[in-house]
């Protein structure tokens, strides 16, 4: 497993999640000049900046949506047109046809699915950066580096920091060969920044019992101040809030721990009722049949998805996951109202247009094409027809057919040419008859 704290270094997520985390960071940093460092604040302005800056691949997705299901009874009919015909002719018709039905309706077969494929790795990048803040905002790892670097000194430590519960999804860090015990050592200190960041309260109350010179109790409350959000600490996990409060007897921190998970599921339910929905398909077993049914278990699935997934990871992403949620559904409301007032007849008309036009072009330059390639055609018959044509007199043909041969008999040829390559092919043949 890689290190947590270390900026992702993937091809296509590391440059987005570096690009997301110094927008965190400036946001951080901001809330910081204003005397408020809660990383909870700065999840839900991230997650809301972020959101508005996807706004026009959402407007866009919803516009295809909507096109598309103008088009579909249309896209049957050519479907239904063609069921049982195989033939190369019939297939290229059936293409063309519906080549000509998406450039009606201004979208393509990959209209809807575009804007999803360019938000998965935003999203994906956007859950590195919630997972593991002080990778992308320098303010938070700053707090936790005078308690490293005291551990850092201290060999008993090693041991011990893998004894924390904090530590279960680094171990393999420790033994990589990266890892020194060294405050100079960035991979050791990014591990022990890491099981510090992941680190609950028993965790954080050993370490305070075992290691009683070292600034454990006041790098706590740095890092719990910052995690405060509404009374949650944003880095606990429900599922450990959970099992600490029935060892604990305080059952008030379940209600606490459930809440997070119950809000992503009900926020994530109101979401997939705010999206446009589809109409029933005539024939479940044809392939759009198959496909809205699909859809419609991705939207019942969802919910349960996010509630589990908020359970088993740390609150702030739970809370990240909600107010994008939120934020997501009020975008929906907007956009539906904007879609509504959409005039399709209008845009139809002007997809026609711009196809008619493209259509237009295309057959000016196949016409041009065809004018050049029948010219040179004729310049060609012309010239091929020199010697066979009847309007010469034999010794007119007998003269120009001497006159080439002596040309080719002097070895004026120019360098490069076919003839001087024909005059070597002659020369060689002479030597070698001799």
């Amino acid at each position: 497993m890689g290190v947590y704290l270390t900026q992702n270094q993937g091809t296509i997520i590391g440059p987005i999640a570096r690009l997301l985390g110094l927008i965190m960071d400036a946001i951080y940093n901001a809330l910081s000049a204003a005397g408020v460092e809660n990383i909870g604040l700065a999840i839900i302005l991230f997650t809301l900046i972020v959101n508005l800056l996807m706004m026009p691949l959402t407007i866009r997705q919803q516009r295809f949506s909507k096109l598309q299901a103008r088009m579909n009874p249309e896209l049957k009919a050519i479907q239904e047109k063609y069921k049982n015909k195989r033939d190369n002719a019939s297939m290229m018709a059936q293409q063309e046809e519906m080549r000509e039905l998406y450039a009606k309706y201004g979208v393509s077969q990959m209209g809807t699915c575009l804007p999803l494929l360019i938000q998965l790795p935003i999203l994906w990048a956007l859950y590195r950066v919630i997972h593991a803040i002080p990778a992308y905002v320098g303010k938070v790892k700053q707090v936790f580096l005078p308690l490293v670097t005291g551990l850092l000194g201290i060999p008993a430590s090693f041991d011990f920091m893998q004894t924390l519960q904090g530590a279960s999804g680094f171990l393999n860090q420790f033994s990589n060969e990266a890892f020194s015990m060294s405050a100079e050592n960035s991979y050791a200190v990014n591990t022990y920044v890491d099981v510090l960041n992941r680190a609950t309260n028993a965790d954080w109350a050993a370490l305070s019992s075992e290691f009683t010179s070292l600034p454990v109790d006041s790098v706590h409350d740095q890092v719990r101040a910052m995690n405060n959000f509404l009374g949650l600490n944003i880095g606990d996990m429900p599922s450990s809030m959970i099992r600490e409060a029935f060892s604990g007897g305080r059952y008030l921190m379940v209600f606490a721990a459930i809440l997070i998970p119950v809000l992503a599921a009900v926020s994530q339910w109101v979401n997939t009722k705010l999206m446009p929905q589809a109409a029933q398909p005539t024939d479940k077993n044809d392939q759009q049949g198959q496909m809205m049914n699909s859809m419609r278990t991705m939207n019942t699935i969802m919910p349960l998805f996010s509630a589990f997934i908020c359970y088993q990871l740390p609150i702030g992403v739970g809370l990240y996951w909600i107010a994008g949620s939120v934020i997501r559904a009020a975008q929906q409301v907007f956009i539906n109202k904007r879609i509504d007032k959409m005039d399709v007849e209008a845009m139809i008309a002007r997809n026609e247009e711009k196809y008619r036009e493209k259509m237009e072009k295309r057959g000016e330059k196949t016409r041009d094409m065809s004018k050049y390639a029948a010219m040179n055609t004729r310049n060609m018959a012309s010239s091929a027809n020199f010697i066979g044509s009847t309007a010469f007199s034999q010794a007119e043909k007998d003269a120009a057919v001497q006159k080439a041969r002596d040309y080719y008999d002097s070895g004026k040829a120019r360098k490069g040419s076919l003839l001087e390559a024909a005059n070597l092919v002659r020369a060689y043949e002479e030597k070698n008859n001799r």
